[in-house]
């Protein structure tokens, strides 16, 4: 491998931007985000994408590259970032991805973008239109259920976009789209990466964090973006912005059926859980180097992990 990179990863509120900012510093770095929602225009805070004053300090990449209204899935993800890293790699410079979305993470590390058809735009509306009421989402999933149940166990039934992308890719080729996914997992990595794993030894504190980052969210605005995102039509069901975590939650609130502070509390659950699938996830991937990231001495430690390791692959940043 002659192409190095770099990767922060780990729960939601973790503190994996401030590391891997520090890091792009010392080891002229710059920062491909690997975020499913931060490449959408439009949904800053409830993101929490990095700041203007952050962004001067150290070039990031993969934010703010779709509306919320085009579909965008991790095939895309993983040609575009790709094709990002390498660029910066060409201007010697070290990439390093930071996010919380490993399947992006992946299709950018693996070529998972050479794996499944891209989208097909009229094939896509139909399966939309035919979710657009519960009992038509309830009819999709059983469907996938029946043609391609691993990926239907993987999936929950509400989550109409990634049924939707399922169903299509059965419909485009004939297989499941799992045996898709089972073939990129066994491709050889384009990136020599090191992946260094942001997790709490309790997860107390790791809830402490996420509760502290919604109420946050919720001084800075993120009730008056999420209704911008609505009255445009973004969180209409199936739409990207509308399975986001941070969002969604406000529906019942924009309907006059519950309170801000009451949608606050359940972004706080449902992120908990989140970060819990996100950790399930980074577990079961070999190789992640994991640190406390509660510990005082967090920096000192990644910064040694990290030339270690630049050194003896012998690569020069």
């Amino acid at each position: 491998m002659n192409r190095p990179a770099l990767a922060v990863v780990g729960p939601t509120a973790s503190g994996k931007s401030a590391l891997a900012l520090l890091l792009a510093e010392r080891f002229c770095g710059e920062i491909v985000s690997c975020d499913s929602m931060q490449i959408y225009r439009g949904m800053d805070v409830g993101t929490a994408k990095p700041s203007a004053a952050e962004r001067k300090r150290i070039p990031h990449h993969m934010i703010d590259v779709r509306d919320p209204n085009e579909p965008y899935s991790a095939a895309d993800y993983g040609e575009e970032a790709a094709r990002v890293a390498n660029d910066i790699l060409a201007r010697r410079r070290l990439p390093i991805f930071c996010g919380g979305t490993g399947l992006y993470l992946s299709a950018a590390l693996t070529g998972r973008h050479d794996a499944a058809p891209p989208s097909d735009p009229a094939l896509r509306a139909e399966l939309l239109a035919r979710g657009k009421t519960n009992a038509g989402r309830r009819e999709l999933y059983e469907e996938l259920l029946a043609l391609d149940p691993a990926s239907a166990a993987a999936t929950h039934e509400n989550n109409l976009r990634r049924v939707v992308r399922a169903l299509e890719i059965y419909r485009l080729t004939g297989k499941p789209k799992s045996e898709f996914d089972s073939k990129s997992r066994e491709r050889v990595p384009f990136f020599d990466c090191l992946v260094l794993g942001l997790d709490f030894p309790d997860r107390k504190d790791l809830y402490a964090r996420i509760d502290r980052r919604v109420d946050e969210m919720m001084k800075a605005g993120l009730y008056r973006e999420a209704k911008t995102l609505w009255e445009r039509g973004y969180l209409a069901p199936g739409a990207t912005a509308g399975q986001a975590i941070g969002y969604r939650q406000f529906l019942p609130c924009f309907a006059g059926e519950t309170t801000p502070e009451a949608v606050a509390e359940e972004i706080k659950i449902a992120t908990r859980r989140y970060a819990k699938r996100q950790l399930t996830w980074f577990r079961a991937q070999p190789g992640t180097v994991w640190l406390d990231g509660g510990d005082p001495e967090l920096y000192a430690r990644a910064e040694e992990t990290v030339s270690a390791w630049l050194k003896k692959r012998n690569y020069d940043f």
